[in-house]
């Protein structure tokens, strides 16, 4: 267990907040690597979520992406009233996902926080070529980071909205018919990662139409 004071926050989208850790010494993560948080809070220092590093390792400071839920008096809830100088606790650490080679990553909303780190660390490297993104809002406003993604992924990176029509995209869902209409070769790695019903769906429709389970990782 170990405190970390906030050293930034800003959002960066309407419910989607940034925050910058300090990083504690000769402590090193991969892409992928999560942790369960706590707010140094009375009453909040036993309330832990699990939130995925977006930094990479070679960073100066630990970066969480956070999506804030103002509807219920949750841990995210009071996270968007932390400001800098503000602590939380990091306890154990452990992986969300790990990277097992050139294929199509697939999330829903903020399903896209454990992707981040990965994209980051393959374009940095140069070798973000042949990795394709479907990524899935409810609106335009909803893309979290979706400037960097576009500089990263070019047209590799494709939306999804499934509760406003934008022009240039298309209103609907990633289902069996969209994954049928975009994928041509179901032998590549996948990466999943949203909400439950929608990580369900997804991997079922991707076994289904030739994905092994062994290449399907959420």
């Amino acid at each position: 267990m170990q405190k970390l004071k906030i050293e930034h926050t800003s959002y960066i989208t309407h419910d989607v907040k940034r925050f910058l850790l300090e990083k504690p010494k000769d402590f090193i993560y991969a892409p992928g690597t999560a942790a369960r948080f706590s707010i140094n809070k009375p009453g909040w220092e036993d309330k832990k979520r699990p939130f995925t590093f977006t930094s990479l390792n070679n960073w100066p400071q630990l970066e969480l992406i956070v999506k804030i839920y103002e509807d219920h008096n949750g841990v995210t809830n009071e996270m968007a009233k932390l400001e800098v100088g503000d602590e939380l606790i990091m306890h154990e650490v452990f992986d969300t996902i790990n990277y097992k080679g050139k294929g199509i990553f697939i999330a829903g909303g903020t399903g896209i926080t454990p992707f981040i780190a990965i994209f980051r660390a393959l374009y940095q490297s140069n070798n973000i070529k042949n990795h394709v993104l479907l990524y899935s809002n409810h609106t335009q406003y909803d893309i979290i980071l979706g400037g960097e993604l576009h500089q990263m992924l070019g047209d590799a990176f494709l939306n999804v909205f499934t509760k406003q029509g934008v022009i240039g995209f298309k209103e609907r869902r990633i289902d069996r018919d969209f994954l049928i209409e975009h994928i041509k070769d179901f032998s590549v790695q996948f990466y999943v990662c949203g909400p439950k019903d929608f990580t369900e769906e997804i991997t079922n429709a991707l076994v289904g139409l030739g994905a092994t389970p062994e290449s399907v990782h959420v």
